[in-house]
């Protein structure tokens, strides 16, 4: 039996850094921001309903989405937000899902899903463990803002969108502190998959 991981954190926690140590194992790791990219390409249903919803004035010369401009709009307006996450997350699951299948195929003994808004899509369902990279609050909105060159506004704005790392830390199965360095990232992290059984290799 394959054993599903839940790897989740904040925008601008290091869950990507955690992510990364995994594939180094050479443990599967299945995306949701890869999948979500995907699942509203040009032509997918999702991208259709998209441009349904939104307008054409979302869309790039070549007729892609345009992200940033897409994601200045949800960022600051809950509903909208929500309407996008009701078209894109089930797309996303179902890819997902289609992955594991493929993954347990292949006789994978441990399978992570990279998922950030694991907590707040209630996917836990879909995962028999959950691992959290948390920082705080400082560290987080400092990383944000060096990351994506954005104003202190729509940092927090973008942070806000998001369930508090603190709230999180309740939910998760276990909590790795990415506020030191990656070092001492990495030895959590093993220490982790220590006490699940888990071979690195």
């Amino acid at each position: 039996m394959a054993l599903v991981i839940g790897l989740t954190g904040g925008i601008a926690s290091g869950k990507s850094t955690v992510s990364n140590m995994l594939k180094e194992m050479d443990i599967s790791i299945i995306d949701a921001d890869v999948e979500s990219r995907l699942a509203v390409e040009k032509g997918e249903p999702a991208y259709l309903k998209i441009i349904a919803e939104f307008g054409k004035e979302i869309l790039l010369e070549d007729e892609e989405i345009d992200r940033q401009k897409l994601g200045s709009i949800i960022f600051h307006h809950s509903e909208k937000r929500k309407l996008l996450n009701d078209i894109v997350h089930p797309e996303v699951r179902r890819r997902m899902n289609k992955q594991i299948e493929v993954a347990k195929l292949n006789k994978e003994k441990v399978i992570v899903l990279d998922i950030p808004l694991l907590f707040e899509s209630k996917l836990t369902n879909m995962v028999d463990k959950t691992i959290l990279v948390y920082v705080d609050n400082e560290t987080q909105l400092q990383r944000l803002i060096e990351r994506n060159n954005l104003t202190t506004v729509d940092a927090e704005a973008r942070i806000r969108s998001q369930m508090p790392l603190s709230e999180k830390v309740k939910l998760a199965d276990e909590v790795i502190d990415n506020n030191g360095s990656v070092m001492d990232t990495k030895k959590q992290l093993i220490d982790i998959l220590n006490r699940w059984g888990i071979n690195q290799k």
